[in-house]
């Protein structure tokens, strides 16, 4: 999913995201941390490469024991870990999402910009299949539709075209 570049389309993305995870049948537990992890990456795409005109989009991908989240944007600098002072209010972001995720990283995106990952181990068990075999891994988010009907997601089917980007 595509967001513009703006502070408030950060808890958009995460309200929609906590959507998937919800229909995911992810754990109260694995899907808090996976959107703190998600939240904490959008932010700082917003913060520090969002360039007028360029969106962030964020991906989540069921990989089973772990959810692999990515955040991409326009900004070519890769992300770096600051130490924050006490009475700070920012600065902790990525140190966050390094104690709650597995692993961490990032990647020049083609054909601008990167895209930072973090990959978030599911500790609760979704549960087994009727035989007693590990259920698959569920999909990822780019099969889930979603709908904008005035810069508001919808789950509304009607005729409108689904959308996958979304103006804040």
């Amino acid at each position: 999913m595509q967001f513009t570049a703006k502070a408030k389309c950060v808890s958009l993305a995460r309200r929609l995201i906590g959507k998937v995870l919800d229909e995911w049948g992810y754990a109260q537990d694995d899907a808090a941390r996976v959107l703190l992890v998600c939240s904490e990456l959008a932010t700082n795409a917003v913060q520090h490469a969002g360039a007028p005109g360029h969106l962030f989009e964020v991906r989540v991908e069921d990989e089973g024991v772990a959810c692999l989240i990515e955040v991409s944007d326009a900004g070519r600098r890769p992300p770096r870990m600051r130490k924050a002072g006490e009475e700070a209010e920012c600065g902790r972001g990525l140190w966050l999402v390094s104690v709650l995720a597995e692993e961490v990283g990032d990647r020049p995106r083609s054909p601008l910009g990167k895209t930072v990952w973090a990959r978030v181990s599911l500790r609760a068990c979704r549960g087994l299949d009727a035989v007693g075999g590990q259920i698959p891994p569920g999909p990822s988010i780019d099969s889930a539709a979603q709908y904008v009907i005035d810069g508001e997601a919808s789950e509304d089917p009607s005729p409108r075209k689904p959308s996958s980007q979304f103006e804040c």
